[in-house]
């Protein structure tokens, strides 16, 4: 890149001749002839420890992108203001031309101040007693620009920046100077057009050229140019979207007459560019998630999360605001997880079975064992603000994820899974049986309803098919509450809640997280799944047993790479939280409940056989839960690479009852969706368990 040709004592003499000059520009004895020399000779001495840092790398405030995984899908933008920096060599070259013609003519041939045009404005002011007429050239304007916009001052000294006053302009000349003897042409021309302000909420030329007429500015034509570079000056007033499209075609013939005369177009482009119909665009970016796009599909629920992710990731400040505006003002690019193919599925098969103006609701979840990473979140609302015709279509409250109050809904029998886990852990194997009556007094009090002399005593749902000798394979698959409870009686239930607590279930309830703290010992009821939990958190426990006992918390992101190009490294995210023996175990008697069989034929019926079905020879496998009361229905299944669960419930009331006839429903959604995430392709099946924990011995 050529540099600016101003020499240290040539620009200490250009300097005082300037200074000289703005000394009578701003004239009626505002600065003494004598001040503008003494301020010339102790400018070369301290200019160059003084010239802000930011001048030569302008911290304007960037929006950030946020992609589907493919890299190209757009999900939305954050932003504080809508800019995004390109080189120079994306710009142009007829744009470059346009703004140099617009702004400052002789712009390659000055060294940061224009002598010419500040003689021309003193005739101009020299009865005004101030200096308000131009003479600004491009890099002085970037000066003032940069100054304005930068986020490290002070409101105080961002106005100053822009104040009508000697000092100011003194400043904003010093500067000018120094900086062409740092930059060149080129990069100065590159900050200007990535800063300065085109009106209608575009900062810099990206913005510019995509909000007025829909390209990128690599894209842009001569009449388009023209246009964006007459605006500068009044950018609101005259830009064509928000402004006057009047006033914005005199500016666009400004611009032209001023590049015809510069020698920059010949007159036949000239004439072509000033005939030339024009189409505005009026594009503005999506801001934040209630303007996510896929909106059909709910991409908002994903957004949101996130969004809250992001906020907890201290790599990007040391507080929640610090994280949140480097979010807007950071530049970011950043891919996500999300796949919109398995959202739309997720969507849909939750509106089959709830449509958008019931007030029960099945969140989706589906994430990617070993990894956490989240493809889909997804429920039968948009994501949004508005009312609809029931007042019930649109929410952004996090029903999927939790979080924001949300904590999630009780999902039964599946939870039968962390007491199964810590029975293999302490040693018992697949095979431990006992008979399972239909109710089973047990050893903790209880006052409630359904007692037997005072102590907990839970029942079967089904006692004919479920009641009897039963082991951990046929006990998960046909959900035996009374095997269940007397195995958690086994291990104790604090050994349950704490396996709970290793695979992800955070116990955001308060009653819940009082309970596990103070009272888990006797907490008999907790294999049957009375624990508030999101369908996110129980994906991602199931995903952990799918992965071979490596618990992953759940991830957005693929990728993250800042305005500077460089990836963001992002916190490992997985730990190895159960010995993969344990892990094998328990999905081999996880086959059962969907229909499969388990590596040493051991299952004998399942509650949601129609899942088998649906992945022909693939291995599935997974688990029901229906609460007492039916106020929850629950199905989360997994296979190797995928784990998907869903939660029928009534967000708003706790007391309305979704009823056993929508598990099989459910069960289908969840399945569905599930069969759709893991793709065409096949995979490698699940590993069998030892023996040793198939049977002991």
């Amino acid at each position: 890149m050529r540099r600016s040709n101003t020499s240290k004592p040539g620009a200490l003499a250009r300097l005082g001749g300037m200074l000289i000059l703005v000394g009578a520009l701003v004239g009626v004895a505002a600065i003494p002839v004598g001040a503008v020399l003494t301020a010339g000779t102790q400018w070369d001495a301290q200019q160059r420890a003084t010239l802000p840092a930011q001048l030569l790398q302008p911290p304007a405030a960037q929006l950030t992108r946020i992609y589907a995984n493919d890299g190209k899908t757009l999900i939305t933008t954050f932003y504080e203001q809508d800019r995004q920096d390109v080189a120079l060599a994306q710009i142009a070259p007829v744009m470059q031309k346009a703004i140099v013609a617009a702004e400052d003519t002789r712009f390659y041939e000055h060294g940061g101040v224009d002598l010419k045009g500040l003689a021309r404005a003193l005739v101009r002011d020299a009865g005004s007693g101030s200096a308000q007429q131009g003479a600004s050239t491009l890099t002085m304007q970037l000066v003032r620009n940069v100054l304005k916009e930068d986020p490290t001052l002070t409101p105080a000294e961002r106005a100053a920046a822009t104040a009508s006053t000697p000092a100011r302009k003194l400043r904003e000349i010093q500067y000018a100077v120094e900086l062409e003897s740092r930059l060149s042409k080129q990069q100065i021309l590159q900050n200007y057009l990535n800063i300065v302000y085109f009106g209608d909420g575009a900062y810099g030329i990206e913005a510019a050229a995509r909000r007025i007429f829909g390209v990128s500015p690599a894209k842009l034509d001569l009449a388009q140019s023209a246009l964006i570079a007459g605006i500068v000056q009044s950018p609101d007033a005259d830009n064509p979207i928000g402004g006057d499209k009047a006033q914005a075609k005199i500016r666009q013939t400004y611009v032209l007459n001023a590049m015809l005369k510069a020698g920059l177009i010949t007159q036949a482009q000239h004439d072509s560019a000033a005939k030339e119909k024009l189409r505005y665009s009026g594009r503005t970016q999506p801001d934040g998630c209630v303007d996510a796009t896929g909106s059909s599909s709910g991409w908002g629920f994903f957004c949101d999360y996130f969004e809250r992710w992001w906020d907890t990731q201290t790599q990007f400040g040391a507080t929640q605001t610090a994280r949140e505006n480097a979010l807007r003002r950071g530049g970011y690019t950043i891919v996500t997880t999300l796949d919109p193919s398995v959202q739309k599925t997720a969507a849909e098969q939750s509106r089959k079975v709830y449509g958008l103006t019931n007030k029960k609701t099945l969140p989706i979840a589906v994430v990617q064992p070993g990894t956490g990473k989240v493809l889909a979140l997804a429920v039968n609302r948009h994501y949004g603000t508005g009312s609809g015709t029931s007042g019930r279509e649109y929410t952004v409250n996090p029903l999927i994820s939790g979080g924001g109050g949300v904590t999630g809904y009780p999902s039964g029998s599946t939870f039968k899974m962390f007491t199964m886990l810590a029975a293999l852990e302490a040693g018992m194997p697949l095979s431990a049986g006992f008979d399972s009556p239909a109710k089973l007094p047990t050893q903790w009090p209880d006052s409630g309803p359904g007692n037997c002399n005072g102590m907990y005593c839970p029942g079967n749902a089904n006692p004919s098919w479920m009641d009897g000798y039963r082991t951990m394979w046929d006990g998960f698959g046909r959900s035996v509450n009374t095997y269940f409870v007397h195995l958690e009686e086994q291990v104790g239930p604090a050994a349950v809640v704490a396996m709970a607590q290793r695979l992800g279930i955070s116990f955001s309830a308060q009653a819940d997280a009082k309970m596990a703290a103070t009272s888990a010992d006797s907490w008999g009821s907790f294999t049957l799944g009375v624990v508030d939990t999101t369908p996110l958190e129980l994906a991602s426990a199931y995903a952990t047993v799918a992965a071979e006992g490596k618990y992953c918390s759940p991830l957005p992101v693929e990728s993250i790479t800042g305005s500077d190009g460089v990836k963001v490294a992002v916190a490992d995210n997985c730990k190895q939280v159960l010995d993969p023996e344990v892990a094998r175990a328990a999905t081999d008697a996880a086959r059962c409940p969907v229909g499969q069989q388990s590596s040493t034929s051991q299952c004998n019926g399942g509650t949601a056989t129609e899942v088998g079905a649906m992945f022909g020879g693939l291995d599935v496998a997974g688990k029901t839960g229906s609460t007492n009361d039916n106020r929850t229905e629950t199905f989360v299944g997994f296979t190797p690479t995928m784990a998907a669960a869903g939660i029928a419930n009534d967000p708003a009331n706790p007391s309305d009852l979704v009823g056993s006839a929508v598990e099989a429903r459910v069960v289908t959604a969840v399945g569905r969706t599930l069969r759709a995430a893991v793709g065409d392709g096949g995979y490698a099946g699940f590993t069998p368990p030892s023996s040793q924990k198939a049977y002991g011995g």
